[in-house]
């Protein structure tokens, strides 16, 4: 997947200014989909120098004028094509995996240290998602459309966190009952 792709998925469910898009993504598809400020407006301006997105600019009083981005007829062509492209299996590559499997060839405490660290954040990063659902989705039965993939996609990220949790969790209780004394 390209940052194109993830741009043109969120300016399908709303057209943006730059800014607005570097927020909104920061909230949402910046979860699983890492981009800068920078990246973001380089890749903005790209999209509609290819014609893919169009620009409405808005006057605002004692600001600049705010460009705001849409998704144009050849962008959302570019969207349906890439949406119905087969996908590859994920692939996983992870650090944590290798340091966790050559921990005995090292300090094991100094990384069980880390993997605490690591598990504080994905709790908190899963209460923060569990959040969201409250929020945006009290009642999920009767969603449909954008609003029922939106759903889905914040499951799947509340159940990619709780698998961290539990192997880290496993991984670390393994260790301390491996060391405990007979």
């Amino acid at each position: 997947m390209a940052l194109e792709h993830a741009l043109l998925v969120a300016l399908s469910e709303r057209p943006a200014s730059g800014l607005e898009l570097t927020h909104r993504f920061e909230k949402s598809l910046g979860f699983f989909w890492h981009a800068t400020h920078q990246q973001i407006y380089r890749v903005l301006a790209r999209m509609e120098a290819d014609g893919w997105v169009t620009v409405e600019v808005v006057e605002q009083e004692g600001r600049p004028d705010k460009r705001v981005h849409t998704p144009s007829a050849a962008g959302r062509r570019v969207l349906a094509e890439w949406l119905a492209e087969p996908m590859p299996m994920e692939t996983f590559r992870s650090d944590v995996a290798v340091k966790l499997r050559g921990a005995s060839y090292g300090d094991r405490a100094r990384l069980a240290a880390h993997l605490h660290d690591l598990r504080a954040d994905h709790a908190t990063r899963l209460a923060h998602y569990e959040q969201m659902e409250r929020e945006q989705f009290p009642e999920p039965d009767g969603l449909a459309g954008a609003a029922l993939d939106q759903w889905l996609v914040l499951r799947g990220g509340i159940r990619m966190e709780r698998f961290w949790i539990d192997w880290f969790t496993d991984y670390l209780q393994a260790h301390e009952m491996s060391e405990a004394p007979a």
